[in-house]
């Protein structure tokens, strides 16, 4: 049976370290891009043309103008699993903003941009060859078929093979300094003989944090049991700027931090200023301004826009009552005025 969209994609659960082999088998280690993720079709016969769908099923070729002309390079009947990433030339390095832009342009907006931030799809997984489905073979062999169909096809730019090793070592080594590069943040941790089951989290991600510190401007919940905590830094010109949050806090911290909170005094810098409960959504939270004067240890991953703005939660380490809010990093440039 042929593969049409929508297709669900199989999906990732995160984790804390690399799963055990023990239960799993032999694991693959595979690089994690900060791009969208997209499953590509190209048609069965000499009719039609290349289709993106987006994990949530829209389809999006029309706004990447440089896959269609390429299309060209693939056989017919195929469906490749990947993430799309975009590469912004003037910055440089791969960039999430830039993704966006690519994803909401239409038409000769679309072309424009192609060329000063041309986008690439980052092949993973082959779900369909020569229109026949692979969803039932085990990851080794569809890996082995994706690696042929590169070699024998000398697919390039804007194809690319994502990098995969079943070596350990090798995949510490992509952590501790890939991560370092703007566009990569982490591992996926995958087991060699699983099978790909639609919609399905049998998958690991797995992504470099670093700890740091942020001062804590609001929170949800109360003043003696915050919930979450909505954290800034100071900007060039030490205006409190917000960067993120935090995820729910556990009955200990939130008993500690919320003995050393006081209400914000009248002049708070995000007077008036809107929050959502996630990067990117339209859900407003309620929160309780707090005196920007505590500091907090937090574990974040990587994902990080150029205005300094944590994309995914971060996580409360501990409070820093020895530090003040002039030791914590201070912003390089000034986020947008909300955070997510």
């Amino acid at each position: 049976m042929t593969l049409r969209p929508p297709v669900e994609p199989m999906l990732a659960q995160a984790v804390e370290s690399v799963p055990g082999s023990g239960v799993l088998g032999e694991l693959a280690f595979e690089q994690k891009f900060d791009g969208y993720r997209a499953l590509l079709f190209t048609p069965t016969g000499t009719a039609g043309r290349l289709l993106v769908q987006t994990r949530r099923g829209t389809l999006i070729q029309d706004r990447f103008p440089g896959l269609l002309t390429a299309a060209q390079q693939l056989p017919a009947g195929l469906v490749l699993d990947g993430e799309l990433v975009v590469w912004d030339q003037q910055a440089g390095q791969l960039s999430f903003e830039a993704l966006q832009r690519r994803a909401a342009a239409r038409s000769r907006t679309a072309r424009g941009l192609a060329t000063s931030l041309p986008a690439y799809f980052i092949a993973f997984d082959i779900l369909q060859q020569d229109g026949t489905e692979l969803l039932n073979d085990p990851y080794r062999q569809r890996r082995a078929r994706l690696e042929t169909l590169f070699a024998t096809h000398q697919l390039s730019s804007p194809w690319t093979l994502c990098p995969m090793t079943t070596h350990l070592d090798k995949a510490q080594e992509w952590l501790e300094s890939w991560t370092d590069m703007s566009g990569v943040e982490g591992l996926v941790v995958k087991a060699m003989n699983q099978p790909y089951r639609t919609g399905y989290r049998g998958w690991y991600k797995l992504r470099r944090r670093n700890t740091t510190e942020a001062i804590i401007g609001a929170i949800t919940g109360t003043l003696t049991r915050p919930q979450l905590l909505l954290l800034g830094r100071h900007d060039p010109h030490n205006h409190l700027r917000p960067i993120g949050r935090t995820t729910p806090l556990r009955p200990e911290a939130a008993h500690l931090v919320g003995g050393n909170l006081t209400a914000a005094d009248p002049g708070h810098p995000w007077t008036g200023l809107r929050f959502t409960s996630a990067w990117g959504s339209r859900d407003v939270l309620d929160v309780t301004l707090v005196h920007p004067d505590l500091v907090a240890e937090i574990s974040a991953d990587t994902a990080v826009d150029r205005g300094g703005v944590y994309r995914h939660p971060v996580r409360f380490k501990r409070l820093r009552l020895d530090v003040t809010v002039d030791d914590v990093p201070r912003l390089r440039a000034c986020p947008a005025a909300a955070a997510g």
